[in-house]
């Protein structure tokens, strides 16, 4: 599979000759590989751009893919362009093969910093949690639900920010004026919404904010809130509010962040915290948080640049290296308990499509 949804080299050159050199593979999918990419300028060919390129292959996707998440996908990803999504470079389709071009990010996804580096210390959590829900709320004001979010589709750029990624289950809330629930239960079951898991018609801005809530989880604890290897246990977990912070994190965290974590992780829809007012809680807000000394590590001596906002741009410190230095990596796994130990190495989540609704959580 991997062999044959590698460029041909009739397709090589008719890139090259648009300007595009493709490069290894660094990721496979069912229905796609993404390859390292560069872009050279025609008027300036000392001029590179680093790219990743993800080539879909047609003729080995089910029908229903075609027709329907795939045509969705390259459609908002031609509506999109926002410096907390991971920007396309540009489409381009050849035969069945579609060639879609996206910036390189330089530092990998959120799920393998994570690993790398154990707990994100609050004020980079908050930082980078900041700009994820800028970006989202950049989609929802366009009617836009992603429905896929998780570690692995949050990318780190050289810069050390993070953007938006993978819109291959994302889809419109309005069609033809009016707003539409959701009925393909898709995603990752370790991040879907207990509404999700329910398997009900759902409200997919608000599943999209409870999955945001478990990323932040994640980030701050360096551990999964829920165990998703059995969905009904998960589903009676998320409506018990069944979940706390690891004991040896517990007291390192702001009252202000775990705030915002609860009013997210709340099973009833009309409760749970709306995009809105995560964006107004006073966490988000806050310019200045009590941290560990650790905090300096992580962030970037990225200048103000097209990349960043001036709010946004990471505080002026020594640039980390894509590993985590010695004395970082000792005072991280410090912190680490036993069941983040079983979860940092097979950890990628589960997917959720078409799950059959499950029975009243209350009664299992």
């Amino acid at each position: 599979m991997a062999k044959r949804l590698s460029p041909r080299s009739s397709e090589i050159n008719a890139l090259e000759q648009r300007g595009y050199l493709i490069g290894k593979k660094i990721g496979q999918g069912s229905y796609a590989t993404v390859h390292l990419a560069d872009y050279v300028d025609g008027n300036s060919t000392s001029k590179r751009m680093r790219l990743a390129c993800k080539i879909f292959d047609k003729e080995k996707a089910p029908t229903d893919f075609l027709e329907k998440f795939f045509p969705r996908e390259l459609e908002i990803l031609t509506k999109i362009e926002n410096p907390h999504i991971i920007q396309v470079h540009s489409i381009l389709q050849r035969g069945p093969r579609v060639f879609i071009f996206m910036r390189y990010a330089d530092n990998g996804d959120l799920l393998d910093f994570i690993k790398r580096n154990g707990v994100v210390p609050e004020q980079q959590s908050r930082l980078w949690f900041r700009q994820m829900a800028t970006g989202l709320q950049y989609l929802h004001n366009k009617n836009i639900a992603h429905r896929d979010l998780k570690c692995e589709n949050i990318l780190i750029s050289k810069r050390f920010n993070v953007k938006l990624a993978d819109f291959g289950f994302a889809r419109f809330c309005v069609v033809g004026g009016r707003r539409v629930l959701s009925q393909t239960y898709c995603g990752s079951a370790a991040y879907a919404a207990p509404e999700v898991v329910n398997g009900t018609p759902y409200n997919p801005k608000l599943s999209d904010v409870w999955s945001l809530g478990i990323i932040l989880f994640i980030m701050l604890n360096a551990s999964m809130p829920f165990d998703d290897s059995n969905l009904r246990k998960l589903l009676k977990d998320q409506m018990t509010r069944n979940w706390v912070f690891r004991s040896r994190i517990r007291d390192t965290i702001s009252p202000s962040a775990k705030s915002v974590v609860r009013h997210i992780l709340e099973p009833d829809i009309t409760l749970r915290f709306t995009l809105e007012r995560v964006l107004t809680h006073d966490w988000i807000k806050s310019k200045q948080l009590r941290t560990p000394s650790l905090v300096g590590r992580l962030h970037s001596a990225a200048p103000a640049s097209a990349e960043t906002t001036p709010n946004e741009q990471l505080e002026q410190t020594q640039s980390p290296p894509r590993a985590a230095s010695p004395s970082y990596s000792k005072k991280a796994e410090e912190l680490l308990s036993d069941d983040y130990n079983k979860w940092r190495e097979p950890m990628r989540s589960n997917p959720l499509l078409n799950m059959p609704q499950l029975a009243d959580p209350t009664r299992i």
